[in-house]
């Protein structure tokens, strides 16, 4: 028997993270200290993304994120303030609490996903 679900994982880092309305997001767009970091599979962002953002699938995270890993992507900088999207707000959450574990200060995860922020006429591009 698993000792915690996907259920208690989720609920564990919605209570330890910081969400971000759609809205505020929105405002954040244009902003040069803000990185929108899509964590979803590549077959997902080819259906569209959010404009500028970075991708870093989940399962590649950790080696994206820390400038000693072998896929760093510098623009990850502990300076900046990072967005971080899925499709419905799932995986992201988990994203955000390690990126948080990681030590980046600022971090929070998009409110209902890449779903929210397309209902929300958020603009996507492909």
């Amino acid at each position: 028997m698993l000792k915690k679900g996907f259920k208690q994982l989720l609920a564990a880092a919605n209570a330890d993270i910081d969400s971000m309305p759609v809205a505020m997001a929105r405002d954040m767009l244009e902003d040069d200290d803000v990185v929108f970091l899509d964590v979803r599979e590549t077959q997902e962002r080819e259906q569209g993304f959010v404009p500028g953002s970075v991708h870093a699938p989940r399962g590649f995270l950790e080696f994206i994120a820390d400038p000693e890993g072998p896929m760093h992507n510098p623009i990850l900088a502990d300076d900046k303030t990072l967005v971080v999207y899925c499709a419905s707000g799932g995986r992201s959450a988990l994203a955000a609490k390690t990126l948080q574990d990681m030590g980046f200060p600022k971090v929070c995860s998009l409110v209902g996903g890449l779903a929210a922020w397309k209902e929300a006429g958020g603009p996507v591009t492909t």
